[in-house]
């Protein structure tokens, strides 16, 4: 029996979902398949399979390497694997062991960039059935099904600011290689600073017209495309989708952009503040409410006010959690540069209603089907998944207890309130002395990420910096 056979691993929707890949790999002649799955950063890794192998195993998955969840943001594996336990205190993880992965049809698609490829996002199992526990796609269904339970569907639009960079010398030689390798040196294709400017728009057009029309070939639901404040600087905005949608979304489109720019000799980054000059930071805005699933109403209208009393008690649970959740919503070192007062990006929990300086800015009005909380607070690099769920769970706390977020803060960076954390360390710290997060995703899984976050932070602050050394070197 299969994988998905044996232990009932696929929805009657997956099911039909697979004879459609089936066809339409016929149809489209594909001669491979990629299998992949986000990681713990919420980047892409996996296999590329011969087509005819990639179908065949469809229900048994493709086996993948656990040491793929020890690693850090520059692929060292910074658990050991080796000692009992795997560094997991689990079985399943020590020296190395296998976990499968598992395609979910209902993701297939055929890359409009690779000739005669197809992509589909796979899910994490051991080979008794059970679910790898730090694979976070999985993570994050667990987190849709109990907000299922009680009655809703999580509805987000996306709205990603990133960098795009022309290629002069992509530090290819042997001895730019490591881990982490040399970055590319590149140069910028316009100039800033002309927010929203046609000119400047029509001098990056080239550019994003690839990416948009591959964007679209993809399936991903595009709105906007729109050139941002800083030079080479773009933002894409997202139809709202609902459920896993959201999330698969933004790894499909990062990883999409990434290689479609480099085909081109083009380097895009998600980095938060790349250390190149006049580069403004990239921040990624999260628009969420809760629809209804009996009648399908969003949960956040009121017929009198900004926010429903439901609403209100979900935008204070954000509130509540904010600092806690920022390992996730903003879990690279360099993220919490963007983070400064009387900027765009937000430095204290606070809401407001159509106020672009507060972290969770509530949009809509009385009766307006539209009305929805607008988190600031993210950046592009932050595994979708975890952000998300974060969310979810942080303002269902809220409702639990009926929490109030206070008045609208109509001057933010007059207003006293929480500070966000300005590192990751202290983000980390943050997790540690809020309980609910270790509540509700497990101590397991909060112990293992913050694990991986702390090896990232010890190899930074092994680093001698240019800052150091310029500061020190003649002085002392």
């Amino acid at each position: 029996m299969s994988l998905v056979e044996k232990y009932g691993l696929w929805s009657d929707e997956q099911i039909e979902a697979a004879a459609r890949m089936r066809q339409t790999a016929e149809e489209h002649g594909l001669e491979t398949i990629r299998f992949s799955f986000p990681d713990q950063h919420g980047i892409l890794r996996g296999k590329t399979l011969v087509a005819s192998e990639a179908l065949n195993c469809l229900e048994s998955g493709a086996s993948i390497t656990t040491t793929m969840l020890a690693k850090d943001t520059s692929h060292k594996t910074v658990f050991p694997v080796f000692q009992a336990g795997g560094g997991f205190g689990m079985s399943e993880m020590q020296g190395g062991a296998d976990a499968i992965m598992l395609p979910d049809p209902t993701t297939f698609r055929v890359l409009p960039w690779a000739p005669n490829t197809g992509w589909v996002l796979c899910d994490l199992y051991f080979a008794n059935g059970r679910a790898v526990p730090f694979a976070t796609r999985g993570l994050y269904r667990s987190v849709l099904q109990k907000l299922a339970d009680r009655g809703y569907d999580y509805m987000a639009g996306l709205e990603v600011e990133f960098h795009v960079f022309k290629v002069e010398d992509g530090k290819m030689r042997p001895e730019h290689a490591g881990q982490p390798g040399e970055p590319p040196e590149v140069s910028l294709l316009s100039h800033g600073y002309q927010y929203l400017t046609e000119q400047r728009y029509d001098q990056m057009e080239p550019v994003l017209e690839l990416i948009r029309r591959d964007i679209v070939a993809l399936g991903l639901p595009l709105r906007s495309i729109e050139v941002e404040f800083g030079p080479s600087q773009c933002e894409f905005t997202f139809q709202p989708t609902v459920g896993l949608m959201p999330a698969d979304l933004m790894v499909l489109f990062r990883s999409a952009v990434k290689q479609i720019c480099r085909r081109h000799g083009y380097h895009a980054t998600f980095m938060c503040r790349p250390r190149i000059p006049n580069v403004v930071s990239s921040g990624w805005h999260l628009h969420q409410c809760l629809i209804a699933r009996d009648g399908g109403h969003n949960a956040f209208v009121s017929e009198t006010d900004v926010l429903s009393d439901f609403g209100r008690h979900y935008l204070a649970g954000l509130l509540q959690h904010a600092r806690a959740a920022t390992v996730f919503t903003t879990p690279t070192i360099n993220g919490y540069k963007r983070y400064r007062s009387y900027s765009l990006a937000p430095d204290r929990a606070i809401w407001g209603r159509d106020n672009r300086g507060v972290m969770l800015r509530v949009l809509g009005g009385p009766g307006d089907r539209g009305t929805r909380i607008e988190n600031r607070v993210g950046e592009p690099a932050a595994n979708p998944y975890l952000y998300m769920a974060s969310q979810i769970l942080s303002g269902l706390d809220g409702v639990d207890r009926a929490l109030d977020p206070g008045p609208s803060a109509d001057t933010p960076y007059e207003t006293k309130a929480d500070l966000l954390p300005k590192s990751l360390r202290e983000a980390i710290f943050a997790l540690r002395d809020d309980p609910f997060f270790r509540t509700a995703l497990g101590d397991e899984f909060v112990d293992y990420y913050t694990f991986i976050k702390n090896a990232e932070i010890e190899r930074f602050q092994a680093e001698v910096t240019e800052w150091e050394q310029r500061e020190y070197f003649e002085m002392f």
